[in-house]
Formats: structure tokens, sequence, C-alpha cells
């Protein structure tokens, strides 16, 4: 049989994927260096600074002291003096590594009253792209609801809340990231229903890690 065969399936969705890459490649345009740019070592020694000699000062005010000394909101801002902080304090109360060890202990006591809520895309073969959203048990690992939609909108997630959580089906703790379709209404719905939102820390994929990994045993061929 195999000599009857042209081309196998696995090559075709190989070739997809090489064609889906390249499109949004070009559609995009030519790569541009994303982020800000790296802080000067003069800044950076003054930050070191004011944070030892004054270690009540927080990062707004050392980046308002960096202000009344010249500098300028394009070479450094306060997200970026945070982030030295915690390297500079370890036994700051608000670094990530205690921050972890807070989450973690949070998701070992009350596993089975949590659920996580995500999406994930999939391309089609069209150069569409499928927004699939879900929502899985913790304890469990079970998908206890999902659904495909081409444009979602915050309307769109709350319809599919309600559809969860009929009756008095839903978690006490429900967690999901920032992004922007998860938005003030569908907390405040969230909230509505009785479950108490939890929204995973900036850049922290590993707070809600169940939902995140759940996503590679999903089987996504292009359509």
């Amino acid at each position: 049989m195999d000599a009857l065969i042209i081309v196998k399936p696995e090559t075709v969705i190989d070739w997809q994927r090489r064609r889906f890459k390249k499109y949004w490649t070009k559609k995009s345009g030519k790569h541009k260096r994303l982020g800000r740019p790296s802080i000067n070592l003069e800044i950076l020694q003054l930050i070191k600074k004011m944070a030892t000699e004054n270690f009540i000062w927080g990062a707004p005010r050392i980046y308002s002291e960096l202000l009344k000394l010249g500098y300028t909101k394009n070479q450094v801002s306060q997200r970026t003096i945070s982030r030295y902080l915690k390297k500079i304090r370890p036994g700051d109360p608000g670094n990530t590594k205690e921050k972890r060890q807070q989450w973690k202990v949070f998701l070992k006591n009350h596993r089975k009253y949590i659920m996580g809520m995500d999406f994930f895309t999939v391309p089609t073969i069209s150069f569409k792209t499928l927004y699939v959203f879900f929502i899985i048990d913790h304890a469990r690992r079970k998908i206890v609801h999902f659904n495909i939609t081409e444009h979602p909108t915050a309307e769109w997630v709350v319809q599919q809340l309600k559809n969860a959580f009929p009756f008095d089906s839903a978690p006490k703790y429900l967690i999901f990231d920032r992004d922007s379709i998860f938005s003030a209404r569908v907390k405040q719905f969230i909230k509505n229903i009785g479950i108490k939102p939890k929204v995973i820390s900036y850049k922290c994929p590993w707070q809600n890690g169940v939902a995140e990994r759940s996503q590679n045993c999903w089987i996504t061929p292009s359509i």
C-alpha cells in the first residue's frame, strides 16, 4: 500500500505549518527588537545605592528620585527598578521566590476547590485562527467545559461560564491569566456566581500550570 501513497498526512501537516509560519512572518513585517533597552550601568549603580542606604524605599520612591536627578522615562521605568530590587534585596517580602512558595501552598491546600480556564489557538489551512476556550478541574485533571470560536469576546466568555457552571456546580476558586479578554465584566460575573477569581501574576504562567500543561495534551491538527 505504501507504493500507492504519494504524500503522507504527516508531510502535508508539516507543509501547512511552514506555510502558516511564513505567511504570518511576512504579514508582520520586519522583525523588531521588543521590550525596553537595557538599563545603563550608571543608573543601575544609583538604584543599588538608594536601595541599600534607604531600605524602606520602594520602586516608586526610587523612580521618583531618579526623575528628579534628570533621568527620563525612556531611560528607566518603575517596573525595571522593581525587578532590580528583587535581586538587590533577596529578603524582601515581595520577592518572587517567596511569592512562588505562597502560591504553591495555596494550590496544595485548595486543589479540590480549584479550576483553571485558558485559551489556546489552532491554525487552519485557510490561515484563520480558531480560539479554543476550556476549563479544567485541578484535582481530577478533567476538562469540564470547552468551546471554539473565531472571534472571542468577553460576552462570549461569560456565556461559556454560564454553560460550564449551571446550578451549584461552580468551584470555590477559578484561576486565569491577565489576557485582556478576561475583563472586569468577566471577573464581576465570576464573583456574582460565587467564585473567587484568582488572577496569576505578570509573566507567571506556572501559576496556572494545570491549564498550561493540559494544552499539550489536546490533539490540534490543522483544519
